[in-house]
């Protein structure tokens, strides 16, 4: 009887760390050789790194894939002696931080959700790092914006401790869970660690204040999706916009509006929800190795 191999296929093993980086120690999952092309991961909100779960040893094959967790998300710490400000400027210094600690002179991002301002800020502050964006329901225009926005826009404009308890409806396993599932033909297809794990981490102790405090400062990225728009204007990044296309957040309309600003960007609109990895990671993989080849 010929004798049968225990591992037939090769599958990249993710690795996992923890650097220094502004005062933060910074959790991160790694996969791929260390010589190879980065493709650098940021998540988004409820989430953390283990959205990529998935997608890294698919894309590892071919890149060195790098995903950490944003400061207040995942199992990333910051020292309570550091005093953080939980604003998308500091988020970006602390990845920023992280990327020159691991010594990244070139890379693609993929953005997701608050993924996106982040991984921009990193782009206009060194557009010649850039080597390609991959934007998964990562938004940069307004109308991109769907009505979901409502309660927190309403914070934005009257910050009162009313409409911040108001958004503390988006910090539930309910809302988490919905999040995840919306917008998916079989929510069976959605393994229910993902948002159970997003909920866990949520309930620790001082999470959920941070979470509202970054809800308030969103506003930031929307100020600044004018000078995103630039960049890509004057950089021509290679792009891929890829997104769940039933995401109640984040509209479509949103994903065809880069090619205003890139002519040549990639739009693909897939039959999902908002946590598109969890359906469709392999067109997604896919998608990528056509836009990074």
């Amino acid at each position: 009887m010929p004798e049968v191999s225990s591992q037939p296929y090769p599958v990249a093993r993710t690795s996992f760390h923890t650097v220094h980086a502004d005062g933060v120690d910074v959790f991160y999952r790694e996969a791929g050789r260390a010589d190879a092309p980065v493709v650098l991961l940021l998540h988004g909100f409820p989430s953390s790194s283990h959205m990529y779960r998935e997608l890294i040893p698919r894309l590892a094959s071919r890149y060195r894939v790098i995903a950490p967790d944003l400061p207040g998300f995942g199992f990333t710490v910051v020292p309570e002696a550091r005093n953080y400000t939980y604003t998308f400027d500091s988020l970006a210094k602390t990845i920023g931080a992280f990327v020159d600690a691991l010594k990244l002179t070139k890379y693609a991002i993929y953005v997701f959700d608050y993924g996106a301002p982040v991984g921009f800020r990193l782009a206009i502050a060194h557009p010649e790092r850039i080597t390609g964006i991959i934007s998964q329901n990562g938004n940069a225009y307004e109308e991109g914006l769907s009505d979901a926005w409502n309660p927190i826009q309403k914070y934005w404009e009257a910050p009162t401790a009313e409409n911040r308890a108001a958004l503390e409806q988006f910090l539930t396993l309910d809302a988490t869970r919905w999040q995840y599932t919306h917008g998916v033909a079989n929510p069976e297809q959605v393994v229910p660690e993902s948002y159970t794990l997003d909920a866990a981490l949520l309930d620790r102790p001082g999470i959920k204040e941070i979470q509202l405090d970054i809800f308030l400062n969103y506003a930031s990225n929307v100020a600044l999706y004018p000078t995103f728009q630039k960049y890509f204007r004057d950089s021509q990044p290679p792009l891929l916009a890829i997104w769940g296309k039933n995401d109640p957040f984040f509209l479509p309309a949103g994903a065809e509006a880069y090619r205003r600003d890139i002519p040549k960007a990639t739009v693909t609109l897939l039959d999902t929800g908002h946590f598109a990895l969890e359906t469709h990671v392999d067109e997604i993989a896919t998608a990528i190795f056509n836009l990074l080849q």
